[in-house]
């Protein structure tokens, strides 16, 4: 499901350019993907500054999960998003510089051991996808958007959430006795991305994403929503790559949160 919003612009503005088209996914809880509803967040700071930088009025376009977001980008129907990247993305999308290194862990229910038999996720996402290499025994059920995946916590209809741990450590208050599983089994980057074969486009987004990372526009996009984990360093690119960022899982990530 997708929701257009033109944030903070009078209809001349409008007028005076074809909007930028920025895809974001909206959830209960906040990440450096991750924006919550209002739409407030760290995607909706960076797609404000690159439109500002751009000259361009800004569209924010919200969807339900980032698997959304990367169909939305693959078709056309918007022109930049920022997403956390894996190979199947980079296959659809033209991934830019990583913004943020993150990984991606379990939060298991009270009572709920290491490996947990019932594990909840939202559909199409990098972390589903590593969840279900990581835990081949476990039934998974993956869900429309984020809400669906913490009702189906609440309602026991899982035994544990894979998301990543920023978004897990926003959560763990409002279910008490859960608690989230050290170290990690997925890690990657949260990269500026375009559709396919328009490379002029990405190569003006990773221009734009490289300074902003080196001019604090992207530090303070993350601290104003409380992340406090480095901002992505220079050059990094884990979608070029196509894959996760190495290391074997439970190795923390150097700099992200445990």
């Amino acid at each position: 499901m997708r929701r257009r919003l033109f944030l903070g612009l009078p209809m001349a503005a409008l007028a005076q350019g074809t909007p930028l088209r920025v895809g974001i996914g909206v959830g209960q809880v906040g990440s450096a993907f991750w924006a919550v509803p209002g739409p407030r967040g760290v995607t909706v700071e960076l797609a404000r500054a690159l439109a500002q930088a751009w000259g361009r009025p800004l569209e924010l376009v919200a969807y339900n999960a980032s698997g959304e977001v990367t169909e939305a980008l693959a078709r056309g129907e918007v022109d930049v998003a920022f997403m956390p990247t894996d190979p199947a993305r980079a296959a659809q999308v033209a991934f830019g510089p990583d913004f943020y290194l993150f990984t991606s862990t379990l939060l298991l229910m009270p009572g709920v051991g290491d490996t947990p038999a019932r594990i909840v996720g939202v559909r199409n996402t990098t972390t589903i996808r590593a969840a279900e290499r990581a835990y081949p025994a476990a039934t998974f059920t993956a869900t429309t958007g984020m809400a669906d995946a913490i009702a189906a916590l609440r309602e026991g209809r899982a035994d544990a959430v894979a998301l990543g741990r920023e978004s897990l450590d926003a959560l763990l208050p409002e279910l008490p006795g859960a608690r989230i599983l050290g170290g990690h089994f997925h890690a990657s980057g949260t990269a500026i991305a375009g559709p396919p074969g328009r490379p002029e486009a990405l190569a003006a987004a990773t221009a734009w994403m490289e300074q902003a990372k080196t001019d604090g526009t992207v530090l303070a996009a993350l601290r104003a929503h409380g992340i406090m984990g480095p901002v992505g360093p220079p050059g990094s690119r884990t979608g070029a790559l196509g894959g996760p960022l190495p290391g074997a899982p439970g190795d923390p990530l150097p700099g992200a949160p445990g």
